[in-house]
């Protein structure tokens, strides 16, 4: 590894750790476009602007707060980026996956991904919610290029991106609570210019049923640390093409504000699974 990102990561999960000192979180998150709902359903135990964390810079996107938040929710302590990084504002790819490489220093080893995403399947409706079971990525960049970083592989397997027995608690935690949850695969662009109705066709073609601008960087470093990954998509809107209605970012923070009760109830839900013991497994509770 670089000594320039080890020492980030390195003096960042210091910075962290003394913050959170005695908290073991048991699950990390990072949250996209408008959906720091969660964190306000949070008993925040801890929270720090991410400028302030060394090496971290500040989000420079609408609807993504910079804040990191520790607290309670499901009986469970949780360590939530309340807003991310994006290959589009300029940052290279390391920066990007800073977030996961520290929380995994920090010994979480599970992490929850959630994004505002378009809607390529025909039958989603702005304010559906989509477990992401694959992903395709297509921004071009990929995170771990260069160095072989601290704790690593080289080369990862990438057959199960997204945990499938995690992906059984979340559909159950959806039955429980009366939450549409669909699975889908995510398509990850560079962005920030909103899709063609051509390219939304070729997505439809290669097997895509959303598309954003975020996740996937994260979602391989830390598939590459060995950290279990499960992913929620809000569905803001019919992507290009598909709807008369012009695409803004105005209309995505709106869509992902209205589930935000939905995307808070589904991921209490789930943490209330998780074992304090064996952190990254899942189980019913029995109490």
């Amino acid at each position: 590894m670089s000594d320039g990102v080890a020492a980030d990561i390195d003096r960042a999960a210091a910075a962290i750790r003394e913050v959170l000192r005695p908290r073991a979180p048991l699950l990390g998150a990072i949250l996209g476009s408008g959906l720091g709902g969660l964190a306000g359903a949070l008993r925040t135990s801890a929270a720090l602007r991410v400028a302030e964390i060394p090496g971290f810079s500040a989000p420079t996107v609408a609807g993504h707060p910079g804040r990191l938040v520790c607290g309670e929710i499901g009986g469970r302590e949780l360590l939530l980026f309340d807003g991310r990084f994006h290959l589009y504002e300029g940052l290279g790819e390391d920066m990007v996956a800073l977030p996961v490489r520290v929380m995994h220093a920090l010994g979480i080893a599970t992490l929850l991904v959630a994004n505002a995403a378009g809607g390529i399947r025909r039958s989603f409706h702005p304010g559906q919610l989509m477990l992401i079971t694959d992903h395709l990525n297509l921004t071009g960049r990929n995170p771990l290029i260069g160095p072989l970083r601290r704790g690593e592989l080289r080369f990862p397997d990438m057959s199960e991106p997204y945990d499938r027995a995690l992906a059984a608690h979340m559909h159950a935690v959806a039955r429980e609570r009366g939450i549409a949850l669909e699975d889908g695969v995510y398509a990850g662009v560079l962005g920030p210019s909103y899709e063609t109705p051509a390219e939304i066709r070729m997505l439809d073609r290669f097997g895509a049923d959303a598309v954003g601008m975020s996740t996937v960087p994260e979602v391989i470093a830390a598939r590459a640390l060995g950290m279990r990954v499960t992913g929620l998509s809000v569905i803001t809107n019919p992507a290009a093409g598909l709807s008369s209605a012009r695409l803004s970012h105005e209309t995505v923070l709106e869509a992902t504000r209205r589930a935000s009760a939905d995307v808070t109830a589904l991921i209490r839900g789930f943490l209330e699974r998780l074992v304090p013991a064996a952190a990254g497994s899942v189980v019913r509770r029995s109490d």
